[in-house]
């Protein structure tokens, strides 16, 4: 469905005339499966983000290729890979003056009858009352932004799904139920969900917990065997991440 082929990004380091390159991802091969629910953890500034950011089209592929159903979409924009069927969810998302919710459903989905908006927002438990007509802009809290962000994401029903930290500026309460409702999207729909993330709540609701670490996949499979490394902070560290967040099923 999405396969990565000896994939690196590199950036330059350095400054004064000296100069020197470094890679952020160091030649990752894995094959995506359709249907399944992958979570992306690893250490902060691991690489998680820029492997997220790589197949969305965001930063650009230094070497290796990039196949989505079959198509190499290495050199494609990101609208072209959003026309493709791939939708990603920002760890901090836009917010826009002026615009509605609403604008923002009609952009990602193409829907202009408001039935059909209501029935979207039902999909994604979103009362219409309170959030159709209301201005994306910095009156928001970081938990209603977050919910209009993941319902536009959705809303586009895409073949891939990458959603980066989407717990982040939510409160515990609300982590259960986004969990749940990006499974129910990967069943009901067979949506290759991807999300990057350290909290356990969707570690645990993943089929497949890749590991990143130093640019690379340092552990494939499922969460009990990912424990060990998670335990070992010589591999991978939760501490900064999680601070004063005891409760929301961090590691530490």
């Amino acid at each position: 469905m999405l396969v990565l082929r000896d994939l690196y990004f590199t950036v330059q380091d350095g400054g004064e005339g000296v100069s020197s390159s470094r890679n952020i991802i160091n030649g990752v091969d894995f094959a995506f499966e359709k249907g399944k629910f992958y979570a992306i953890t690893g250490p902060n500034g691991s690489g998680k983000t820029t492997l997220a950011k790589l197949i969305m089209g965001i930063n650009p592929v230094s070497s290796g290729s990039i196949v989505f159903e079959g198509r190499d979409i290495s050199s494609l924009t990101i609208t072209e890979r959003a026309k493709a069927g791939i939708a990603y969810s920002f760890q901090q998302p836009a917010r826009f003056k002026g615009i509605t919710f609403r604008d923002l459903l009609m952009i990602a989905t193409g829907l202009e009858d408001e039935n059909r908006l209501l029935e979207v927002l039902g999909r994604v438990g979103i009362c219409p009352m309170s959030f159709l007509d209301k201005e994306v802009d910095a009156k928001l809290s970081g938990g209603e932004i977050k919910k209009i962000e993941l319902a536009t994401t959705i809303a586009a029903n895409p073949k891939l799904a990458i959603y980066d930290e989407p717990d982040t500026g939510i409160d515990l309460w609300t982590i259960g139920p986004m969990v749940n409702l990006l499974k129910k999207e990967q069943t009901d729909h067979r949506t290759t969900t991807l999300v990057v993330s350290h909290n356990r709540a969707f570690l645990e609701a993943a089929d497949v917990v890749l590991i990143i670490h130093s640019g690379k996949i340092a552990y494939q499979g499922n969460l009990e065997g990912a424990l060990p490394l998670l335990d070992d902070l010589s591999v991978c560290t939760y501490r900064d991440s999680c601070e004063g967040e005891h409760d929301a099923g961090c590691f530490r």
